[in-house]
């Protein structure tokens, strides 16, 4: 979050450093002159002074980001959990069910109970991170985790399953909200971007991780695995400092300074940081607390609807009851055994969405949806006719194939696109002054989304496993023309101009 004067305060102070080089440099010319020395010495005067303030520069870069990244490594430590939560459930689906003789109902209701309690623990989030502060909200994610895969190694029952899932997914509601918040406050403008997508990779990388160790590894051995990162994150905390921003905001003046001076260097000048910031937060108390019924004011119906409706398609395509129960879907799909397809799925989620990031200031925001829906439907559309060529009794080789097949372009196009960017979208469009309010229920419509696919997957499948697909092939489908018709391209735009663009299209609309 930077001030209302951080660009221009920014600019200033370069051009006052430069005008005194200018003078030193004047001054030291005007004396090799009246010394008499050469003009060859007068011209490698400022070269030289040039590499060694670059050098200096550059030296002062690199210790001062050093806290900056080091609190960024820590952070996302919750981000893996919160991807280790979710990737639990795939791998351990055949052992927990037998060894515990869960039916379908009780499984299904294990899986998806992660998302009631993350629902609760975005509800609380923002409670909990603007009172205890950022650290603390971390800490208390990370301790639900680690107390519920406590819980689950030791369970011999389904409800005290429950119990330990309820808790990691309480965790993972959380550590969702208070990480890309705690990142995005204590680093410079121009590593923002760069490091906030550290968050969403994180996520997959925790996903992936628990896919592959959980086809090697008991149920009860993954559980206590997943506990590692939440040590990392508790033991890392003590290391690095407090959000200088919360601090600023609950007054806390002498340690605001302390933590952004560790955070941009001991010799950086933050006094212009410091005051930019705490400018920001006297503007930010002046404005009128949101509540959630003014989203539902005319004046911010398109980002709302834009904001819930690409998280509304990112859930209701299918992509928690594909995450959480792929294993079972590929031996469904005629696999003898689905660890091979789930080590594929966990190994390109992580590349992908790297290659997502980086493409995403390139080619912009639409290109990335458009292409990431097209092939979820092309990938949920190609697993529909494997499941329906099985239920027929058709062309019995070629089903486990287009399964693997359907689903990997799925998942890939997923990451590249519909899992990060709606995130990216949501931060830009709505205004300053109701970006929390919109954030809560943007959050609550991702977890109730989840939940419901999740609960249902395997209902579904029972169901009918063909039209499973093509029901999602469809929401899918339907993801395109959303995109095309009402989402905005904000690639290379501030948040100000997408404001002014968004505001000019809602008044040609009325007209």
């Amino acid at each position: 979050m930077e001030g209302p004067r951080g660009e221009y305060g920014r600019k200033r102070r370069p051009k006052k450093q430069e005008e005194s080089r200018r003078k030193i440099i004047d001054m030291a010319i005007s004396e090799d002159v009246e010394n008499g020395d050469n003009i060859e010495q007068e011209e490698m005067r400022e070269p030289l002074m040039k590499i060694s303030s670059a050098r200096e520069e550059y030296d002062n870069n690199k210790s001062s980001i050093f806290m900056v990244l080091l609190s960024t490594f820590i952070a996302v430590w919750g981000s893996f959990e919160f991807g280790s939560c979710g990737g639990y459930s795939a791998p351990a689906q055949s052992s927990i069910t037998d060894d515990l003789g869960l039916s379908v109902a009780e499984y299904s209701f294990f899986g998806s109970i992660l998302n009631i309690g993350a629902m609760i623990g975005a509800i609380t989030s923002g409670r909990i991170a603007d009172f205890f502060g950022r650290k603390w909200a971390m800490r208390i994610s990370a301790t639900f985790c680690a107390a519920g895969w406590i819980v689950i190694y030791f369970s011999k029952d389904a409800w005290t399953l429950d119990i330990g899932r309820f808790c990691t997914g309480y965790g993972a509601g959380v550590v969702s909200f208070v990480v890309p918040v705690f990142i995005a406050e204590i680093t410079p403008k121009n590593l923002r971007g760069g490091l906030t997508t550290l968050n969403q990779l994180m996520i997959c990388t925790g996903v992936s991780v628990l896919y592959i160790i959980g086809t090697f590894v008991s149920w009860r051995t993954l559980a206590l695995t997943a506990i590692i990162p939440c040590i990392i994150l508790l033991s890392g905390l003590f290391f690095i400092p407090e959000s200088p921003r919360w601090l600023a905001k609950v007054g806390k003046k002498k340690e605001f300074q302390a933590a952004l001076q560790r955070l941009r260097g001991k010799d950086a000048d933050i006094s212009e940081e410091a005051t930019e910031i705490q400018d920001y937060i006297e503007t930010l108390e002046k404005l009128p607390k949101a509540k959630m019924l003014d989203l539902f004011q005319r004046r911010y119906a398109r980002s709302v609807i834009i904001g819930v409706g690409l998280i509304f398609f990112q859930q209701f395509g299918g992509i928690n009851g594909f995450s959480f129960y792929v294993s079972n879907l590929f031996v469904s799909a005629g696999f003898s055994s689905g660890k091979v397809g789930t080590l594929l799925w966990a190994c390109i989620q992580v590349p992908v969405t790297v290659m997502g990031a980086v493409f995403m200031d390139k080619m912009g925001r639409r290109p990335l949806l458009l292409i990431s829906a097209t092939g979820t439907f092309l990938g949920t559309f190609l697993a529909g006719i494997s499941f329906y060529l099985k239920d027929h009794g058709f062309s019995a080789d070629w089903v486990p194939i287009l399964a693997l097949v359907g689903m990997l372009i799925y998942v890939g196009s997923f990451s590249f696109g519909m899992g990060p960017v709606p995130w990216v979208i949501m931060s830009e469009i709505f205004p300053i002054n109701v970006k929390g309010t919109a954030g809560s229920m943007v959050t609550l419509m991702h977890w109730f989304g989840a939940w419901v696919t999740s609960y249902t997957f395997n209902f579904l499948m029972s169901w009918s496993s063909s039209g499973t697909m093509f029901l999602f092939a469809g929401v899918c489908a339907i993801t395109v023309p959303f995109i095309i018709i009402l989402v905005p391209e904000t690639k290379g735009k501030s948040l100000e101009e997408i404001q002014a663009s968004m505001n000019s299209q809602k008044e040609e609309n009325a007209k």
